[in-house]
């Protein structure tokens, strides 16, 4: 994978397994098992979509507790970067900035950090997506959760 370029256009990640396998069978199980229940109504049909939506619930806050995760590992690295190049004046610079504008800063280099996050603190850039558009030096992640 990391002989793959990546850049904005590309740094999306999908999780096969959850986004092509996991979430799409649950959703047709449970869809399957609302048909059952209103063409048949019963303890086992309403059972069953009890269970499909348990599920699914499952699925979807295991994907959302592994974001977390990544999220927090982001800023972690993150606040290590700012550390590393601002100095004395990393902890204003990174208390400023929200943690989708901080997620956004992390595929930028070192060397064009400093002056995406003056452009950040002063509104130039105010969504993850311009960050990310802004970016000329793109640094991949291929490890994304």
């Amino acid at each position: 994978m990391a002989d793959r370029m990546q850049g904005f256009g590309n740094h999306k990640r999908f999780f096969p397994l959850y986004h092509f396998i996991a979430a799409p069978l649950l959703i047709a199980y449970l869809l399957y098992a609302l048909y059952a229940l209103v063409r048949a109504p019963s303890l086992a049909t309403a059972a069953s979509v009890v269970l499909g939506v348990g599920a699914f619930c499952t699925l979807f806050a295991s994907r959302l507790m592994a974001l977390a995760v990544q999220n927090r590992l982001i800023r972690l690295e993150m606040r290590l970067r700012f550390d590393r190049l601002f100095g004395a004046a990393a902890s204003d610079n990174f208390d400023a900035l929200a943690l989708r504008q901080i997620i956004a800063l992390r595929f930028a280099s070192d060397a064009e950090l400093p002056g995406l996050v003056q452009r950040v603190r002063s509104k130039e850039l105010a969504t993850p997506t311009a960050v990310k558009q802004a970016i000329r030096d793109w640094q991949p992640d291929f490890l994304r959760a």
